[in-house]
């Protein structure tokens, strides 16, 4: 999804991703300001303010990836959003870029959802990950 540093969603600020409220996931602090499609998906949600995506695979697996901490405060400033609900996406396609949103001061740990329930193993648990890292995680 971006690269950055994995963090347990456990360990998460916000309590809303921490407890799970919205479901189990991870997060990752990011190092760079690009989003990418993590799989082949319909966007299911795109919020005006930028700040948020839900995708959906074919087999019904969702994902909500929330970018950054408070960014929706931001009221989109920042944010170069590259796809609207409704839109096909491909794996590793620019969602967002958030060059701008770095600028603000706000947190960058973007938590990754399954909302769906979806059950999953993650592969590794802490460290870098890049976007293009494939085996972070494998769906039961």
């Amino acid at each position: 999804v971006v690269d950055g540093t994995l963090i347990p969603i456990e360990d998460v600020k916000d309590p809303v991703f921490s407890q799970k409220m919205m479901g189990d996931g991870f997060a990752i602090e990011l190092t760079e300001g690009e989003v990418v499609a993590p799989f082949d998906a319909e966007v299911t949600a795109a919020f005006p303010t930028g700040h948020a995506y839900g995708l959906r695979r074919k087999d019904g697996v969702e994902c909500l990836i929330h970018i950054g901490m408070d960014t929706v405060e931001l009221n989109g400033e920042g944010f170069d959003v590259k796809v609207e609900q409704g839109a096909k996406v491909k794996q590793g396609q620019t969602v967002v870029d958030l060059e701008a949103v770095k600028a603000k001061g706000k947190s960058l740990v973007t938590p990754v959802i399954f909302p769906s329930g979806a059950a999953f193993t993650m592969n590794k648990k802490d460290g870098i990950v890049a976007k293009a890292e494939e085996n972070i995680l494998k769906f039961s």
